[in-house]
């Protein structure tokens, strides 16, 4: 049996890069840190856990997807994966700002 390609669950959780309380999003489901946008490498596809890596997915760049919607690029520093998430309606707009801005002057 094949498995979904998104297992929603929508948890708040303490953020392991900079220990905020991060709540649950109540629309779709929380995928990373609200204040410093990073996230944990745990899923294969979105949801499952299904990953061994468990390493820390920083934030690399900003992209803007199709219906204008932006994510976030990860890059995992354990594994070196790339990742993508869909950014929130509640994420750090300072840090989004700071990423774009990091990412330009490359």
């Amino acid at each position: 049996m094949e498995d979904k390609k998104f297992t929603m669950i929508d948890e708040e959780f303490i953020c392991d890069v900079c220990h905020e309380k991060v709540p649950k999003l109540n629309y779709t489901a929380r995928d990373h840190c609200n204040h410093c946008l990073s996230s944990k490498h745990v899923d294969i596809n979105p949801g499952d856990r299904k990953a061994d890596c468990k390493g820390t997915l920083i934030p690399i760049n900003i992209e803007k997807g199709p219906k204008d919607k932006y994510k976030i690029v990860y890059k995992c520093a354990k594994c070196g994966a790339i990742k993508r998430n869909v950014m929130a309606d509640d994420d750090n707009f300072d840090k989004v700002l700071e990423i774009m801005q990091n990412n330009s002057m490359k």
